[in-house]
């Protein structure tokens, strides 16, 4: 693998990172669009019938009772761990990442835009009052007490799990004012909102080379950061597994793990103090 063309794009720029499924499934999280999605069928979930079909919502959390504990044991990987180090030695500005797993803060990036939020939360439709997802879990549990969350199921990307439906199971209201709770993440039909937006093209502007990470760009949230870093005469290097929406507009483009490939970028670019474990 040549990896010289990628180094001579990024060496000497300032560094935005835009990041996507493909950075979290050497962590265990699968993906909607990775090499391996034609083989599964993958039933995304819908804003509109969350908010507005109780069956849809059950559905859901029935679902992420038994897929939260796997999708919240999993541990930042070697690509999460470089970028962490890629920021630590200031080459890197920060990372925008279309992720919900909390991943990249955990392995120690603190500047994280994180545009379709974050499952570590639930928030209420009604009064805007935020719950830890680990607090929900215990109450899913209690109110389900006939329902196993160890069982045995294949984990989704939305940090649930497939499973077929159950009647009569029950969901958690809004501790605060019995309203209906959502995990705090963007659902596909649902807008990001304007200050992330916002926050994430201001990281862009800084930019002097965009480098996205395991993201196939084919929704329009990741996809306008890769145009306006074009537009602007940024330099775009791209590493994924599989097409993406912004290869056209790469100046490099890798075909490439994101954990091979970002730790060979760290040592390379970072000053040896910034990166403080060797990595596989």
């Amino acid at each position: 693998m040549d990896l010289a063309p990628l180094l001579d794009c990024l060496a000497g720029r300032r560094l935005v990172a835009l990041t996507g499924a493909g950075c979290s499934t050497e962590s265990g999280i699968p993906d909607y669009r990775g090499p391996g999605t034609a083989r599964r069928a993958r039933n995304p979930v819908q804003y509109r019938a969350f908010v507005s079909d109780p069956v849809a919502r059950a559905r859901y959390w029935r679902r992420s009772l038994v897929g939260w504990p796997a999708f919240s044991r999993a541990e930042p990987n070697a690509a999460h761990e470089a970028l962490a180090a890629l920021e630590r030695s200031g080459v890197l500005v920060g990372v925008v990442t279309q992720n919900v797993d909390g991943l990249h803060q955990r392995a120690g990036s603190e500047a994280v835009v994180e545009l379709h939020g974050s499952l570590a939360r639930a928030r209420c439709l009604r009064c805007d009052a935020v719950e830890a997802r680990t607090s929900v879990q215990r109450r899913l549990e209690a109110l389900n007490p006939g329902l196993d969350p160890r069982l045995e199921a294949e984990l989704a990307p939305d940090g649930d799990a497939e499973l077929d439906a159950v009647h009569d199971f029950v969901v958690p209201a809004c501790l605060a004012c019995g309203g209906v709770l959502k995990p705090d993440v963007v659902f596909f039909g649902e807008n990001v909102p304007r200050p992330r937006v916002d926050s994430a093209f201001d990281l862009v502007d800084r930019a002097g080379a965009l480098l996205v990470v395991g993201s196939s760009l084919t929704v329009f949230s990741g996809w306008r950061f890769v145009r306006r870093a074009h537009e602007r005469g940024v330099p775009v290097a791209v590493v994924n597994l599989g097409p993406t929406r912004g290869d056209p507009l790469a100046t490099v483009r890798l075909e490439a793990a994101a954990g091979e490939v970002l730790p060979v970028v760290a040592r390379a670019l970072c000053p040896s103090p910034a990166v403080s474990r060797p990595w596989a």
